[in-house]
């Protein structure tokens, strides 16, 4: 077998630099992921062996973008009030869905070829219009890195146009925390 991650320490000074997300308490869980936890409990439990960020592999990250890129192509973008006449409803898709959707597919994806549940993580963040939006983090000994149906290329958090507000924790995937390196605000733009 191939490995996809090899367990590795983050290197000295990765939080302070703003490689990966610094995460603060514990906050709200997202209504529907909670109603997602309550039909899919396996995945909503403790993480066992979550620690430090792995190493990826070249071939983990070749498996990364083949499945952020394949998901972005096979999930027809609709909104939750257009697939169920309601908002919030958080499942796996089958031919279409929203940005959670698309997160939920990529994350069960990830983990059934091997990497941890405690290393790809739903997250939400706010759009630079103010609209709410859910990607997926994936936690690595270089920092963190987003999967985003907006766009087909896996990005450095850093590198996105988002403000982080909070994400599952890393030791339990039914439990949330706030990113408090994630909403930075920006003084001073001319437009």
């Amino acid at each position: 077998m191939i490995a996809l991650v090899a367990s590795m320490m983050l290197p000295a000074g990765a939080l302070a630099s703003g490689l990966s997300m610094q995460v603060g308490r514990i906050t709200s869980q997202p209504i529907g992921h909670y109603e997602f936890c309550k039909k899919f409990t396996a995945e909503c439990e403790p993480v066992k062996g979550s620690g430090a960020a792995p190493k990826v592999t070249d071939y983990g990250w070749d498996v990364i973008r083949e499945i952020n890129r394949a998901v972005n192509f096979s999930v027809m973008p609709k909104t939750d009030l257009e697939l169920f006449g309601k908002e919030e409803v958080w499942t796996y898709p089958n031919v279409a869905g929203d940005c959670e959707d698309y997160v939920l597919l990529k994350r069960h994806m990830l983990i059934e070829r091997g990497f941890s549940p405690a290393d790809v993580l739903i997250t939400v963040v706010r759009k630079p219009d103010g609209e709410g939006h859910a990607v997926l983090t994936l936690r690595t000994s270089e920092g963190d890195f987003v999967l985003d149906n907006l766009v087909d290329e896996v990005k450095h958090w850093r590198k996105t146009p988002y403000s982080y507000l909070k994400r599952q924790a890393s030791t339990n995937s039914g439990r949330w925390v706030t990113i408090e390196n994630g909403s930075d605000v920006l003084v001073g733009a001319l437009k």
